[in-house]
């Protein structure tokens, strides 16, 4: 096949048109919210900003963990991968709204009340001067991080025999996966946890990494299964490709649940008044059953199908258990962000705001799904992916 042939299908493109035109008219309808009621516009924003963001660095973790382990099941993803990871310009644009409406998310640091005052460290390390910088820090290491590999990957293309270019980009992956985990961990202790900030958790972090994981692992599933209706990928994603996908996705929900349990548990096991009030707050009342749906169908019912090998490999079945998965994440993101906001009930924004971030980013990634080959043609080891199937 020749290069024009592994371009992306039509199908990318009438996906990136019809997620621009719905994520525009409900990106207008959110306007209007944040016209009526800033309050309920920043709040419910959050959420829907952390669950892009979720597939953006998420992405950017697995491409590292591919070129670190060079398995098969990285040269399907790779591309739409890295076409994830160049959405991160966007997200830094997209993140503005959250820079301009701190008073209605972070009150309880920008002014906080005489009954909890902050202790000393606090009162250094949350102020908006610090917010900003640490931000801009985040993302300028995401964005050196995306750089680096999108145009190590494309020269790759090129220089298909340049063996330092394959361990440049392996050397860059080890270091990158701990900078990125020590990003996000950073960052959602800024933008989520600080909320309330007379709550702290050292694992909390490590929730969100494993979270993203699975947003972005469910992201690449849909989007290779959509992609493998024609070529090149009817002739590469085979049962067994799509095997591996699924149990990284396993493994991913169970790394999640073990993350959030210990938290659970450790806090649970101290009992102290300062490390409750997380939970107390959200294991009772609605908050109490919201919880009990999460646990159940954002862990036990996938964990259950997930066990089923003929579901991993079923191109049919498996999209729709990954598309149930983005849902509950952004269920589990609504649980952990809101109750500790005023005013922390459900309403409409909720609906209309994933709508326009979801539509906006998924057609912002299909434009750049577009620009290069759907498979890293330089990648020596996609031989032996094409070579297997036809065997």
């Amino acid at each position: 096949m020749t290069v024009q042939e592994y371009k992306a299908p039509a199908s990318v493109s009438r996906l990136q048109q019809r997620a621009f035109m719905i994520g525009g008219i409900a990106l207008l309808v959110a306007i209007a919210g944040w016209i009526k009621s800033p309050a309920l516009f920043y709040r419910s924003y959050l959420t829907s900003y952390m669950l892009i963001l979720g597939f953006a660095l998420g992405s950017l973790g697995l491409l590292m963990l591919q070129h670190l382990t060079s398995g098969h099941w990285g040269l399907v993803i790779r591309r739409p991968a890295e076409s994830a990871t160049r959405t991160l310009p966007l997200l830094l644009v997209l993140f503005l709204p959250l820079a301009f409406g701190v008073q209605y998310l972070y009150g309880a640091w920008l002014h906080p009340s005489a009954e909890e005052p902050l202790s000393s460290f606090q009162q250094s390390y949350l102020t908006l001067h610090n917010f900003y910088i640490r931000a801009a820090i985040y993302f300028a290491v995401w964005l050196i991080l995306m750089f680096a590999f999108s145009a190590w990957s494309r020269q790759q293309d090129i220089r298909r025999e340049d063996r330092a270019l394959r361990r440049r980009l392996k050397l860059l992956a080890g270091p990158g996966i701990i900078l990125y985990v020590f990003g996000i961990s950073f960052a959602v202790i800024d933008w989520v946890m600080s909320i309330q900030p007379h709550w702290a958790s050292t694992i909390y972090g490590f929730i969100y990494v494993a979270g993203q994981l699975i947003c972005s692992m469910a992201l690449m599933i849909i989007i290779v299964v959509m992609l493998s209706r024609a070529e090149p990928y009817a002739s590469v994603l085979n049962p067994r490709i799509l095997h591996d996908l699924g149990k990284l996705l396993f493994a991913f929900l169970l790394l999640w649940a073990y993350f959030d349990f210990s938290q659970l548990l450790i806090i649970w096991s101290g009992n102290l008044p300062e490390e409750i009030s997380f939970y107390r707050a959200r294991l009772t009342g609605g908050w109490g059953a919201l919880a009990l749906v999460i646990v159940i169908f954002h862990f036990f019912v996938p964990f259950f199908l997930l066990l089923s090998r003929g579901l991993k490999r079923d191109s049919r079945l498996i999209p729709k258990l990954a598309g149930w998965l983005i849902f509950m994440r952004l269920v589990d993101l609504f649980w952990f962000t809101r109750p500790d906001l005023p005013d922390g009930r459900l309403v409409w924004l909720d609906f209309v705001i994933p709508i326009a971030l979801v539509g906006i980013w998924l057609g912002f990634f299909a434009w750049n799904l577009q620009r290069e080959p759907l498979l890293p043609l330089g990648d020596p080891k996609l031989g032996e992916v094409l070579a297997s199937h036809e065997h």
